[in-house]
């Protein structure tokens, strides 16, 4: 979808958890762009003040606020020719939501303060980690101004749900990591490789990179082993005569518990603080379920 549609003008929007790719898709998609000769300009919406946040855009003039002791260029008008990706959009204040969907619409941009609008000339992809029903239906993102940028939609799944990529993913980090490190290393033992693909990666992929350059930097054979990794293999183990047959309650709770513990890499004191509940609490809870950490 990205290699058809990334030679074309259109508005892109990538949706996806935290840590999914977003902004590397971003990156691909102005690469391939006519436009990649030009810059690729990234704003986080999440990160910037609310009264910052317009001047940032659309640029100010000298005088328009308290702090403006020089004119601004403003973002749009940086990213003339090339790209504006607009990370985080749901994050940004809804007034000045409307006064990007009246930019988008016009082609125009009016620095903060100014008296005169400026044609603008780029092209505009967008991300958010929320899903966009329930940012429209809270409140967080103008359903007009989703339809504006929305004309593709690219959706990256988890990296749980695309398990195949985790191997590869791993090799390229461990590649790249080693030769920063000034460190030879074959690889991933077989029992590595389980650890790796069997780990749910809420992170997503930035949680693996992360976790690939820490074993670079703190492992001490030729290959990396799942001694050397830090996240936990996580499974239900039904032990002998255990009772499996659970009230809803109970299984909500259970899943609840699993999901908790895959969270926080198995550190059952951190699950209980999150969970609320005190930790012999949780350990007679994950006797009773049959979980294995």
């Amino acid at each position: 979808t990205i290699e058809r549609v990334a030679p074309s003008d259109v508005a892109i929007l990538i949706t996806g958890e935290s840590g999914s790719g977003k902004e590397v898709i971003a990156d691909l998609i102005h690469a391939l762009s006519n436009r990649s000769k030009n810059r690729i300009v990234k704003v986080n919406c999440a990160a910037l003040p609310r009264e910052l946040i317009e001047s940032e855009l659309f640029g100010s003039v000298k005088g328009a606020f308290t702090g403006a002791h020089t004119d601004r260029e403003g973002l749009f008008r940086q990213a003339e020719g090339g790209t504006l990706f607009l990370d985080e959009i749901s994050e940004m204040p809804i007034d000045t939501q409307s006064k990007l969907l009246r930019v988008l619409q016009d082609q125009k941009v009016r620095p903060v303060g100014g008296k005169t609008d400026y044609q603008t000339n780029c092209r505009i992809v967008a991300a958010t980690n929320r899903k966009t029903d329930e940012a429209i239906k809270d409140g967080k993102l103008r359903e007009d101004l989703f339809y504006r940028i929305s004309a593709i939609s690219v959706y990256l799944p988890p990296l749980r749900e695309r398990r195949d990529d985790i191997m590869p993913l791993a090799n390229a980090f461990l590649k790249k990591f080693a030769a920063q490190a000034n460190r030879t290393l074959r690889g991933f033992t077989p029992q590595a490789c389980d650890r790796l693909t069997s780990f749910d990666w809420p992170g997503n992929v930035r949680q693996l990179q992360n976790e690939i350059q820490r074993c670079v930097l703190l492992s001490e054979g030729p290959d990396i082993d799942a001694a050397d990794l830090s996240v936990s293999d996580i499974r239900i183990v039904p032990s002998e005569g255990h009772d499996t047959s659970f009230t809803l309650l109970e299984g909500v709770e259970r899943n609840a518990i699993i999901q908790m513990l895959k969270e926080t890499g198995g550190n059952k004191l951190e699950t209980a603080k999150r969970l609320g509940i005190g930790r012999q609490t949780l350990y007679n809870k994950i006797k009773a379920y049959g979980i294995e950490v």
